[in-house]
């Protein structure tokens, strides 16, 4: 019993190891790719904002077919192959920029393929996770990826930063591309004891195979309405994000370190609520926690409206943004649990797949929507229209729903084979698709 619990351990560590090592990595290369189409490849703004609204995309289009075979696969390979084709995208801008190759198509193949990775990644991260963390530990481990996420948020950016300035854009990638080598060295040492063994080939047509992930998400009652939520909830936030810059520069007149004060800084309190969630959890309950703490993330963009010119603007935008955060860092490892524990072992790659891809389809449309309406009305009315759309997604959370293992609702005619091999119930453990924003 000990040995098979410390086992579960270790593999777990490893696992969170090369996470770290890789996410750090990517978060400090987070701002090359836009960087070497400007600088080197002379790409115009339009081109760059097309290079990563197709990247996202294409990832999805590109992800969502492979997730059937990626749930049949030891979910260690997946991992490793991942990072193995990351590592040579990255490496390929290297030499290409050594050599004077590098091309504005080539950034956008590149860009796919980290989007789409990083989709696989943690699809099977996820369904590794559920089969190795022993159903006590859920939450803590959960909480402890989330905590990463915000860590890495908190550091990685400044250091590309530094990086980029002090020898160039190109610098970051070499980083980002060893991190992948570290991260395949830790996922070396997961031995995959604990993993299911790879099924046959379903006989099912490809495309309800495709399908069952989304299926199972709409057809369940809980994961339904956080699948709204997400979507709404994550959208709203990603349409801040350029309005902000915006909004701090030109209509708050703040000066840069204020604005990298007001981007960086809250994520400490992202980083805090992860740390608390655990806690929380056993104090309020799961379900409470996950119900309360997403709810309490709906308010606080509104709080910018009421910024103003210079320091008080300032305060305001730090408060609004820690605040969001920190409920965000609580929400996050509740959220993903609940979703392991509501999605059976044979789809926990599909349902991840079709919640990330949706994402990233949604949320560069919501920018759009977003700057047409500040174009026409203001900044102002923008993070308006997105504070009351996060309040609205509060709204979509599961408050009638009480049991992830409950199932999805509908007939037995209606249940594909998304739900026929095993009930949810069997496997009570979660984990964070790589949740590691306040828009997850």
């Amino acid at each position: 019993m000990n040995y098979a619990r410390s086992s579960r351990v270790a593999e777990f560590n490893s696992l969170w190891t090369a996470y770290t090592v890789t996410f750090l990595g990517s978060t400090i290369a987070m701002g090359a790719l836009p960087f070497l189409a400007l600088r080197y490849v002379q790409a115009s703004a339009a081109q760059v904002s097309i290079m990563a609204a197709l990247a996202a995309i294409a990832s999805a289009v590109i992800a969502l077919p492979l997730a059937p075979y990626v749930e049949r696969l030891p979910k260690r390979r997946v991992l490793i192959a991942t990072e193995c084709v990351q590592f040579a995208a990255m490496a390929s801008v290297v030499v290409a920029f050594a050599f004077d190759g590098l091309t504005y198509t080539h950034l956008c193949l590149v860009a796919t393929i980290e989007s789409a990775g990083s989709i696989v990644y943690l699809s099977a991260a996820g369904a590794f996770i559920k089969q190795t963390v022993a159903p006590d530990r859920l939450v803590a481990a959960n909480a402890r990826m989330e905590a990463t996420n915000w860590t890495a948020f908190s550091v990685g950016p400044s250091v590309g930063g530094f990086l980029i300035s002090a020898f160039g854009a190109v610098a970051t990638m070499v980083v980002d591309a060893v991190s992948f080598v570290l991260g395949i060295l830790c996922l070396l040492r997961v031995r995959g004891h604990h993993e299911d063994r790879p099924e046959e080939g379903s006989r099912e047509p490809m495309v309800r195979q495709v399908r069952a992930g989304i299926s199972h998400i709409l057809r369940h009652r809980g994961l339904r309405g956080l699948y709204a939520n997400a979507m709404l909830f994550g959208g709203a936030v990603t349409m801040t994000v350029p309005l902000l810059a915006v909004f701090m520069l030109r209509d708050l007149q703040l000066s840069a370190w204020q604005y990298g004060l007001a981007l960086g800084a809250p994520a400490a309190a992202g980083l805090l609520g992860a740390a608390m969630s655990p806690r929380i959890v056993t104090v309020l309950g799961a379900r409470r926690a996950l119900l309360w703490s997403g709810a309490a993330r709906g308010p606080w963009i509104l709080l910018l409206l009421f910024a103003t010119a210079g320091l008080p603007g300032l305060v305001t935008i730090l408060v609004s943004q820690a605040l969001l955060l920190f409920t965000a860092g609580v929400f996050n490892p509740v959220f993903a649990t609940y979703r392991m524990r509501a999605t059976p072992d044979q789809l926990m790659t599909r349902v991840g797949t079709a919640w990330s891809a949706s994402s990233r389809l949604i949320q560069p449309l919501c920018i759009v929507v977003g700057g047409g309406v500040a174009a026409l009305a203001g900044v102002r009315p923008a993070l308006l229209l997105a504070g009351v759309l996060c309040l609205v997604a509060s709204a979509l959370l599961p408050w009638r729903h009480h049991d992830p293992a409950d199932g999805p609702t509908g007939t037995d005619d209606d249940k594909s084979s998304a739900t026929s091999s095993t009930t949810s119930g069997d496997n009570p453990e979660p984990q964070y698709s790589r949740t590691r924003t306040a828009s997850r």
